[in-house]
């Protein structure tokens, strides 16, 4: 993964509710086995019409919106647990998503894949669509050392949950398997040892 300290943006909003994974990534596009490559069908049939036209006013196709921070109504990634939706968003370009809920299964596989879902409260996020709407560049701040989402512009900021080990592995830009690799010689000498203890009986 890549390392993930602070980020400042500019926005993509979507203000829908309820964003299932069918949405993020249609079914019809879950062949491939390898993480590349998925971003091209993002939030595909929201973006294209049937004759595969871009419609030009949905948010990811609307050239006054721009930024790797994807923000989006409650409930986003709900659905079913497809790991290829944070792939999707991944692949696109995004490295936040800021929602006031996330489903949890979505929540893991978007961590466990470099991508950090920030979670906010209704009224923060209410503020967020309502000032990128008046200003689709503005700027947003995302520190995930001190945990803190910002609007450097108006001085406003609110602080964020984040599992501890996963936060470790964003700001180490490391995986799972990688951290057990890091310790791997502690591992080994704990296994040793359980090993002849369990011998000793």
């Amino acid at each position: 993964m890549k390392i993930f300290d602070k980020l400042i943006s500019s926005v993509v909003p979507l203000v829908d509710e309820n964003i299932d994974t069918d949405q993020i990534i249609p079914a019809r596009f879950l062949k491939a086995t390898t993480r590349e490559g998925f971003g091209e069908n993002l939030f595909r049939d929201w973006r294209f019409d049937d004759q595969g036209e871009m419609i030009k006013d949905f948010p990811l196709n609307n050239k006054k919106y721009a930024g790797k921070i994807l923000l989006a109504g409650k409930n986003f990634g709900c659905g079913s647990s497809r790991e290829h939706a944070a792939w999707a968003i991944f692949d696109y370009g995004f490295r936040v998503v800021v929602s006031s809920y996330f489903a949890d299964i979505f929540k893991n596989n978007a961590l466990n894949n470099g991508l950090l879902p920030v979670q906010v409260s209704e009224t923060f996020l209410e503020t967020l669509f309502r000032n990128i709407e008046d200003n689709p560049r503005m700027e947003v701040e995302v520190n995930l050392k001190a945990q803190l989402i910002i609007l450097p512009g108006m001085a406003l900021s609110e602080p964020f949950e984040i599992n501890p080990f996963k936060k470790h592995c964003l700001l180490t830009g490391k995986d799972e398997f990688e951290f057990l690799l890091d310790h791997l010689e502690s591992i080994q000498e704990y296994e040793k040892r359980s090993f002849y203890t369990l011998e000793t009986f």
